[in-house]
């Protein structure tokens, strides 16, 4: 069966967990359709997690670069729970990626274990290193507010032919000029900013329809997330976060007819808290009113392993991306964009995009 070639941009937690995800799912035997906890998808078209092999690595911290990824993804700050050994064979080195804009100021009043410590070493050449490993889809991983770092990688891609699955909320998918720019070259994309699998924005946006469905008028909402993991100590510099709290809010608006302000939903990180590592606490409420215009208040506490949670969606979205690589579609991927992230090029309902994802698969769309 045909292999997918990957590069990781970013090897944090999140890399971390995919690569774990790979060999734990990759040694598994099933049959064809079978159920596989923690997975949408075991197999999907012609592929499984199997046939994922990462060939090229890019970072900037001094911990990690040089390093191969095996030991690359166990290296601080990363912080997310080991649930399983990774082999030698992920022995791919990690290469010195351009920091630009990857690496936010404040850090520096941090330890050096839970923030970015970057390298001296010469940032490699990106287009170069896609092109000799044969990577056919590049996963970036960057930090939130990255905005100069995404465009250089994407334009690598675009010189290398690579694929971008765009796990992070900077728009590029869901920005038309680089969608027609990947459409032109035939080079699909998909993006942009992962839903996790079980995540605060997916049980928002169903908690959210549930209300519209029911006939219940939502007032006002919030979504407050805490954590303890380089991610949310990158965020609490708010000017890095205007994309994503643009991503994360329209993923929930979209599923009102009505949508409502800025003043009557806020969605965002809140704060850093260390000791939490890896683990993502959510607290969320929704207030509306129902029959009779009786108040309804609904409040939700939900706590989940941050990295993992949204590991299989990318793998998912890393065998969507292949297919439309074999069936010479390029641009961004409508559906599949709809279904794992956040801010897509187009929003559906989230039973409407699974459904059109499973169309994708099995070819009754383009897209």
């Amino acid at each position: 069966m045909k292999e997918i070639r990957i590069a990781i941009v970013g090897v944090g937690n999140c890399a971390s967990s995919l690569v774990q995800g790979l060999e734990f799912y990759g040694q598994l035997e099933t049959q064809k359709n079978r159920f596989v906890p923690g997975l949408m998808h075991y197999q999907l078209g012609e592929y499984r997690p199997a046939d994922i092999r990462v060939v090229a690595a890019f970072d900037i911290d001094k911990r990690k670069v040089g390093k191969p990824l095996y030991q690359a993804i166990f290296s601080k700050p990363n912080c997310t729970k080991v649930f399983h050994a990774v082999s030698k064979k992920m022995s791919v080195t990690v290469s010195m990626g351009n920091v630009l804009d990857g690496v936010s100021k404040h850090m520096e009043n941090y330890p050096e274990e839970n923030r970015f410590s970057v390298s001296a070493r010469k940032p490699c050449n990106v287009v170069k290193v896609l092109k000799e490993s044969g990577a056919e889809i590049l996963i970036n991983y960057l930090p939130v507010g990255s905005e100069r770092a995404v465009a250089y990688y994407a334009e690598a891609c675009l010189k290398a032919g690579v694929s971008l699955i765009n796990c992070v909320p900077v728009f590029v998918a869901s920005q038309k000029k680089w969608a027609e720019r990947f459409e032109k070259e035939g080079i699909p994309i998909v993006g942009d900013d992962v839903k996790s699998q079980i995540g605060a924005t997916i049980i928002h946006r169903c908690l959210t329809k549930l209300f519209e469905d029911r006939g219940v008028t939502i007032d006002h909402a919030y979504q407050l997330n805490v954590g303890g993991n380089t991610d949310f100590l990158n965020m609490l510099n708010r000017k890095r976060l205007t994309l994503k709290k643009i991503s994360k809010t329209e993923a929930v608006q979209s599923q009102m007819t009505i949508p409502l302000s800025y003043d009557h939903m806020h969605i965002g990180p809140s704060d850093y808290i260390p000791w939490l590592l890896d683990n993502k606490v959510c607290f969320l409420r929704i207030e509306g009113k129902g029959f009779g215009n009786m108040p309804l208040h609904l409040e939700m506490r939900l706590s989940v392993e941050d990295s993992p949670n949204s590991a299989g969606v990318v793998i998912d979205a890393i065998r969507c991306c292949m297919i439309a690589r074999d069936r010479k579609v390029g641009g961004a991927l409508i559906s599949p964009s709809a279904y794992f992230m956040k801010h897509p090029p187009k929003q559906f309902p989230d039973e409407m995009a699974k459904q059109m994802v499973e169309d994708f698969i099995r070819a009754k769309r383009n897209r």
